[in-house]
């Protein structure tokens, strides 16, 4: 199994705060992006592979083909940063045999059928139930912007 650093829920995947924050405090050297959208848009894969720190490799992949690597063989030395747009994407990765221990949420905005879950974090009934069957399986999934602010579970707010 790959070795992942962090799994973070992120609707802008590649920005501000996991350029400068989350990838030095990680020392994170890969980013995979699992998303069937991105991955089937070059222009948009282009974009977010230049938006990476400098030294810093960048994976956009379908989920499918993000669980068949990260499920390869560790990499010596490799810490991989998966950034995802919803929890629904992480409990497909943990069904599909993906060892992920937690999952952090960060910037999930309000849209579509998400309303306020945790902080600036909002979810849809359907990624609430994600996250309850990731917590089931015993996956941590806590709230925590950057790295310096207080961790949040999400526990409470899904009873």
């Amino acid at each position: 199994m790959r070795n992942i650093v962090l799994a973070r829920v992120d609707d802008r995947l590649i920005h501000g705060e996991v350029v400068s924050v989350w990838t030095p405090n990680l020392s994170a050297n890969r980013i995979m992006i699992a998303d069937d959208g991105v991955a089937a848009d070059k222009f948009n894969s282009r974009v977010l592979k230049a938006l990476a720190p400098a030294g810093v490799k960048v994976n956009v992949c379908s989920v499918e083909t993000a669980a068949e690597k990260l499920k390869e063989d560790e990499i010596k030395g490799e810490r991989i940063m998966v950034l995802a747009k919803t929890p629904l994407t992480f409990k497909k990765l943990v069904d599909l045999g993906v060892e992920i221990k937690e999952v952090n949420l960060g910037g999930m905005g309000l849209r579509d059928e998400r309303t306020p879950f945790i902080k600036n974090v909002s979810a849809s009934p359907e990624e609430i139930e994600a996250i309850k069957d990731m917590r089931l399986k015993h996956v941590r999934v806590y709230y925590q912007l950057v790295p310096e602010q207080q961790v949040i579970e999400v526990d409470d707010y899904i009873k």
